[in-house]
């Protein structure tokens, strides 16, 4: 199967160094194999949307040379797709309506996870006499979710004592971003997912719907998170630094640090971009990628 992997950033802001970082290695690790590199708006979390962010998105990937193959997903025009999958699990009793405020999980959890408290099935059996429905979850067991990450190796979590059953529509009316993706990455035919170690947590259970959904399940790598001096990962929320391109060069220096970053060996110094990114695809080595993070300066 040809390879297909995607970058999907979340509009809530201008590209950063990070964001850089996911960026190259994914188009790289797609053109090292001849394979299809294609651009996803996660945007379904609209309170955090920035207005004019996703033309400066794009702008600055074209700008650094890392173009896309086929036309945007747009997360926030897909609902149908969304909803039809939340039906799925509905009708095949995989998901079920929930009332609990995020105040109550926390009183009634009885361990915490890994991200939190654990939800312990409060509304499993049914919602409670004089409560609604606020949000739905999927449904888990005790079986290990395990898969082996191309950069950090085999993964293997519990979601039953990890995760608990877990949000899949949101009291807010948003579809949950486990959801979303996974019905993304099957209408995008996504072969392959090269995406920051943040989301490596999110992978199992993203696991377990595409096997409820019969999705196909992509091969993976997590990538090292560039972190501030406080080792924080970079991010819009910690104030990380927006990629300025003001002039032709600052796209060579910045790539040229994401690819230092990355553990890949540099391209002559006076090697221009397009010719920096030949050599970079070239060369390229998942292999050389570090697993552990870094503190980056600036």
């Amino acid at each position: 199967m040809t390879y297909r992997g995607r970058f999907a950033p979340s509009p809530t802001g201008p590209l950063h160094f990070g964001s850089l970082v996911a960026a190259l290695a994914g188009w790289l690790d797609a053109r090292a194999c001849g394979g299809q590199w294609l651009l996803r708006i996660e945007d379904l979390d609209t309170p955090r949307n920035r207005p004019g962010a996703v033309d400066a998105i794009c702008h600055t990937l074209e700008r650094l040379g890392l173009c896309w193959d086929e036309a945007v997903r747009v997360q926030s025009l897909q609902h149908e797709a969304y909803r039809a999958a939340l039906d799925a699990l509905v009708a095949a009793g995989q998901a079920y309506p929930c009332s609990c405020t995020r105040t109550e999980v926390a009183a009634a959890a009885l361990r915490t996870g890994i991200e939190g408290p654990v939800y312990p099935g409060t509304c499993r059996g049914g919602l409670a006499p004089g409560r609604s429905a606020r949000a739905w979850r999927v449904r888990v067991d005790d079986r290990a979710i395990g898969f082996d990450d191309r950069i950090r190796g085999r993964i293997t979590q519990h979601l039953e004592t990890d995760v608990g059953d877990f949000v899949v529509h949101r009291a807010d009316g948003i579809f949950a971003y486990q959801l979303a993706v996974v019905v993304d990455d099957a209408a995008q035919r996504v072969t392959d997912v090269v995406r920051g170690a943040d989301l490596l947590d999110s992978t199992p259970r993203q696991l377990w719907l595409q096997r409820l959904l019969g999705l196909p399940v992509p091969r993976h790598a997590h990538l090292p998170l560039a972190l501030n001096a406080q080792r924080q990962k970079l991010s819009k929320q910690t104030l990380a630094a927006a990629i300025d391109l003001q002039q032709d060069d600052d796209a060579v220096a910045w790539l040229r640090r994401a690819l230092a970053f990355l553990g890949q060996p540099l391209p002559p110094i006076d090697a221009g971009r397009d010719e920096l990114l030949a050599y970079a695809t070239h060369h390229w080595s998942i292999a050389r990628v570090p697993a552990r993070d870094s503190i980056v300066e600036g």
